[in-house]
């Protein structure tokens, strides 16, 4: 029994079994403290690389999100170019089925199914045959070059190649190049059809002519003089006109693209409005004319300033002649952001297609904005809403201007007929003018 009790109490007193700690030493806190700190080491870079996973997984989360938009925005063009050419190709059968009908009450459309009652008729000269108008063969389409030749020789407008000594290059187009030039010491500007217009395009000749026969017959301040024209197509194809500098969109806006920002101070109102009414009258008298001339392209690049910064309506590569008895033209031209509505949707129309796009221009002069800035719309989108009756520029917000509002909302109206004419526009804007100038 003492054997045992003597085991068990040296087993008791064993150092390595209860081993005395001084509570006056650290020693032994030093691992466990270590051990806090290592963990809490652990933790803090578990914390940060979870931070680095969630903004990496933010990064490619936004890079998703921007290619996401981007394909929508893809694909909202897309949708609304198809509805666009899908609204044209509704209107333009509903176009043919009146031709259609036309020349079934006519009488024509048996004769265009029956090719030998209609080579009969033919040979018979029948009176009720249609035949062209004699206008278009004189001003629609004057092919005879050589017509054209000896008209510009016997008025003193035929150049000679020679002429012409070229200077700088000033602008270019989709089928000419622009150059500033000189002609017997005078500075002009030279249009240089493109040699490949004449050879991918049958009728470009009786274009180049129209556009000259258009020109050659203005005689207005504000309409760009012609100084003549070299008549050899397709390597001398060259209209000689008076050279300027600026234009109308460079003088509101200040040089370069399209910005919702102002690059350059904004004229004076009494300015802006005297170059509306330049504009209007330059526009009466091309109306005016017998036939009547439609520009069918008018936008403040088109429309140039002199040193006096009085206007010249120019570019006349998309007019066209308009006789008393044609009752209007089919087919789209110009730009969509001026263009109406009707020539948008490719239906007939007349000499206000020129109202409208001047109602674009005279609210882009009061404004001093260019029109439709104020959205994020494409032309395609701006052409539909336009067709639709929804969109017009912003207008200006001054109540001191209300007479200008309205011509500008009459000038533009979907209804072409509610439009007023240049006579009457020209009108308005001289005594809008001469009451601005009292006021001034």
């Amino acid at each position: 029994m003492n054997k045992i009790q003597g085991i068990f109490h040296k087993k008791r007193g064993s150092p390595k079994l209860s081993p005395r700690i001084d509570p006056s030493t650290t020693k032994q806190e030093t691992p466990t403290n270590y051990t806090a700190t290592t963990v809490a080491t652990v933790e803090l870079h578990g914390c940060c690389q979870e931070s680095v996973n969630v903004v990496s997984m933010s990064q490619s989360t936004t890079k998703l999100e921007q290619q996401v938009a981007e394909l929508e925005m893809k694909f909202a063009r897309e949708r609304e170019l198809r509805l666009m050419y899908r609204k044209r190709m509704e209107r333009t059968q509903d176009y043919l089925r009146y031709c259609l009908q036309v020349a079934q009450e006519n009488g024509f459309l048996d004769l265009i199914l029956h090719n030998k009652d209609h080579a009969d008729i033919v040979n018979n000269a029948s009176p009720q045959l249609p035949t062209t108008p004699p206008h278009q063969h004189q001003h629609h389409q004057p092919s005879d070059l050589d017509a054209l030749i000896d008209q510009s020789k016997l008025n003193g407008w035929y150049i000679n190649p020679d002429e012409i000594e070229f200077e700088e290059k000033i602008g270019q187009g989709s089928t000419a190049q622009i150059y500033k030039a000189t002609w017997h010491g005078l500075d002009v500007a030279v249009k240089c059809i493109d040699p490949e217009f004449f050879e991918s395009n049958e009728n470009g000749v009786a274009f180049f002519a129209q556009e000259l026969d258009t020109l050659c017959r203005q005689r207005h301040r504000y309409v760009l003089h012609l100084m003549g024209a070299c008549l050899d197509p397709p390597n001398y194809a060259w209209v000689v006109t008076e050279f300027l500098s600026a234009t109308l969109k460079e003088w509101l806006h200040g040089p370069g693209n399209r910005r919702k920002e102002r690059m350059i101070e904004l004229p004076p109102l009494e300015e802006r409005v005297a170059r509306a009414l330049e504009i209007a009258q330059a526009m009466q008298y091309l109306h005016e004319q017998k036939p009547k001339v439609l520009h069918r392209d008018l936008k403040p690049s088109n429309i140039f300033l002199d040193d006096a910064d009085h206007v010249r309506v120019a570019d006349f590569g998309h007019a066209r002649f308009l006789s008393d008895e044609e009752m209007a033209l089919t087919g789209e031209t110009g730009t969509y952001v001026y263009m109406a509505p009707e020539v948008i949707q490719c239906e007939p129309y007349n000499e206000k297609c020129d109202v409208y796009s001047f109602g674009i221009i005279l609210n882009e002069l009061i404004t001093g904005n260019y029109p439709y800035i104020e959205t994020d719309y494409g032309p395609t989108k701006i052409a539909m809403e336009v067709v639709e009756g929804k969109l017009r520029p912003r207008l200006p917000d001054d109540g001191q201007l209300e007479e200008l509002i309205e011509l500008i909302c009459l000038s533009w109206d979907a209804d072409a007929s509610i439009r007023p004419s240049f006579a009457t526009i020209t009108c308005s804007l001289k005594k809008l003018q001469n009451r601005i100038l009292d006021s001034v």
